[in-house]
C-alpha cells in the first residue's frame, strides 16, 4: 500500500523547511557537481552569493511552496569573467548548514532558474522561479 498525505499535512511539512532553515538564508551558486546530498560537503567553486529575503518563501498551498520576494545573487571574484552556475545551495543565516540543494541555470528545466546562468564577479543575478512540490500526493 502507498502512504499518502492531505494536502494540509503537505503544506505543513513545505511550510516547516522554512521555518527550519530560518530568516535571511544565504543562497549559494557553484559550479561544481551537485553533491550527493546536504549533508556532503560543497563542490566546485562558490561563484555568487546572496541573502535571501526575510520572509523567503510564499505561504504552501495545494502541497507547493514558491520563492517569496526578490532573490538576488552578487558575482564572487572566483566568477572571474563568467562561470556558468551549475546548482545552488540554500543555507542557514552563517552559511553553515544546508537545508536545500538543487540544480541552477536559466533553461527552465533546473530546479532554480535565473535570468542569467553566466556569472562574471560582481554580476547581480535575478532568481526568476523557483518552487517545490510536496512528494506523497
Amino acid at each position: 500500500m502507498t502512504i499518502q498525505l492531505s494536502v494540509a499535512v503537505r503544506n505543513a511539512e513545505l511550510d516547516a523547511i522554512e521555518a527550519t532553515i530560518g530568516v535571511d538564508p544565504l543562497l549559494q551558486i557553484f559550479d561544481g557537481a551537485l553533491p550527493a546530498n546536504c549533508a556532503a560537503a560543497d563542490s566546485g567553486t562558490m561563484i555568487a552569493e546572496g541573502t535571501l529575503p526575510t520572509d523567503w518563501m510564499d505561504d504552501a498551498a495545494s502541497g507547493s511552496k514558491a520563492k517569496l520576494g526578490v532573490w538576488e545573487v552578487f558575482g564572487l571574484p572566483a566568477a572571474g569573467a563568467g562561470t556558468d552556475g551549475v546548482y545552488f545551495r540554500i543555507k542557514d543565516a552563517t552559511g553553515t548548514v544546508c537545508g536545500i540543494q538543487g540544480t541552477f541555470g536559466e533553461a527552465g528545466t533546473e530546479d532554480m532558474v535565473a535570468d542569467n546562468s553566466n556569472i562574471a564577479d560582481t554580476q547581480v543575478v535575478t532568481v526568476v522561479t523557483f518552487t517545490f512540490t510536496a512528494g506523497n500526493a
